[in-house]
């Protein structure tokens, strides 16, 4: 893979412009080691300092591109011992980039604390933008993208991503969840329940690398074809169209989603939202949220 030094339109090198003194957010390659902005390569080639998710994984990208600048780990377990080091060095006017693995940082990455500290000091932040797995899975869905709603990766604990997803379904936009591959069939069964089979979706597999895979179908048909699956690997994306018209759910769906409302909100609270999500009578629903507060055998 050939990538020598830029040259402008009369054939000579490129020559980068300086590099400002402060945070430079990063945006590095997802799975392709080609999709990175010249910007990118201007701004990690000059950094006095790279804060990266993990140093091991940047090595590769700054090997193959002859990147020298010195790194410092920052992630959610070094953040509190690299934060106070990167702040003092930002004070003393170096450039200092940040980078997650992969993608965009910040997006279900660590940087905010970073990025917050730097501004509330009066420091230059600004971003080299590029790769990112969510506007990729969308773009590659199928489904609307003109409004959308990130949920980052789904919670593993059965009964809070339960939860997530019933709160997500009210949203009127296309959703789009991250998902670890040994939770991809259950996830999928979770929100074929709640959401209605129906409903169109996309699994996003592996994007920009070598077995990219995009898989399209209604949620039930997802839902089945990953549950056969003996093993599924890969940064995976799942991309689910907005709640069509008039789409009433089945009436276990319908429980599950009142019984996640209730569980944070009241009875008036949870069956207007709910209400609201599915299109239904407002009167009908509260009326099934009192039965299913009150308990079977109730009067």
């Amino acid at each position: 893979m050939d990538e020598g030094p830029q040259a402008n339109e009369g054939g000579a090198p490129r020559k980068p412009p300086p590099l400002a003194p402060g945070l430079h957010i990063v945006a590095t390659p997802i799975g392709n080691l080609r999709d990175i902005t010249l910007r990118a390569l201007d701004v990690l080639q000059a950094a006095d300092l790279v804060a990266c998710e993990d140093t091991r994984v940047f090595a590769k990208l700054a090997s193959h591109y002859g990147i020298k600048a010195q790194t410092v780990a920052y992630s959610d377990a070094t953040q509190d011992a690299a934060e106070p080091r990167l702040l003092r060095a930002l004070e003393k006017g170096a450039r200092v980039a940040l980078v997650s693995d992969a993608g965009m940082p910040l997006i279900s990455d660590p940087g905010y604390r970073l990025v917050r500290a730097a501004l509330a000091r009066g420091l230059a932040v600004t971003s080299a933008p590029g790769p990112s797995a969510v506007p990729m899975a969308l773009a590659l869905s199928g489904l609307p993208t003109d409004r959308f709603y990130f949920g980052g990766f789904l919670p593993a604990k059965a009964t809070e991503r339960r939860r997530a997803i019933a709160t997500a379904a009210a949203v009127p936009a296309t959703l789009v969840f991250f998902e670890a591959p040994h939770r991809l069939a259950e996830s999928l069964a979770d929100v074929a329940e709640l959401l209605g089979g129906s409903r169109p979706a996309a699994v996003a597999r592996e994007l920009t690398k070598l077995f990219e895979e995009v898989r399209r179908g209604p949620l039930s048909e997802l839902a089945a074809h990953y549950a056969g699956q003996a093993e599924v690997r890969g940064e995976i994306a799942l991309v689910i169209g907005p709640p069509g018209e008039n789409e009433a759910p089945a009436a276990e769906t319908l429980d599950e989603a009142l019984r996640a409302a209730l569980a944070g909100a009241s009875v008036k609270d949870a069956a207007s939202e709910v209400a609201a999500r599915y299109g239904l009578n407002r009167r009908q629903v509260y009326a099934r949220a009192l039965e299913l507060k009150r308990g079977p055998g109730t009067p």
